[in-house]
């Protein structure tokens, strides 16, 4: 992965998706390595109760998803400085291939920090699950110093 520069981001363009298949197994580990013990979240039972049609993905689940996404299409020299809001509008449940989708929708600076605003959508077979919604990212100049690491 390299680093994207604010100089190669255009308004219109399109990032990269991120297509992940839903399985039980990546939910139920996913919930509980951020604490989530909601049975919905792993009993199908439970899930179907509630109106659900299968155990489904939480809210930080969705969250990394995003993050994700947007970490992949701009290098680990972006900082991610807003991540929503955004509306989960259906669930996302396992058995599902969920793909978030974004485009660029401004760039600008404010003092030293280069800008850049998208829009994000998670989409599986019956149509948008989250979003549209807003992320903002600060990324790098091209004649900006290179960060010191700190390593000698």
């Amino acid at each position: 992965m390299s680093d994207l520069f604010w100089e190669d981001v255009s308004d219109g363009d399109t990032i990269p998706a991120l297509s992940m298949n839903l399985t039980v197994h990546r939910l139920v580990v996913f919930a509980g390595g951020n604490r989530d013990f909601a049975a919905i979240h792993h009993n199908e039972n439970v899930a179907h109760h509630s109106g659900a049609p299968h155990v489904f993905a939480n809210n930080v689940f969705c969250q990394g998803m995003w993050e994700r996404t947007v970490r992949d299409w701009m290098g680990l020299g972006g900082r991610i400085k807003r991540l929503g809001p955004f509306r989960l509008k259906s669930f996302s449940s396992a058995g599902d291939t969920v793909v978030t989708t974004g485009r660029v929708i401004r760039t600008w600076t404010e003092g030293d920090e280069a800008l850049v605003e998208l829009e994000l959508e998670t989409r599986n077979a019956g149509g948008t699950t989250i979003g549209p919604g807003p992320v903002v990212v600060s990324l790098p100049r091209r004649d900006d110093p290179p960060i010191d690491s700190g390593k000698a």
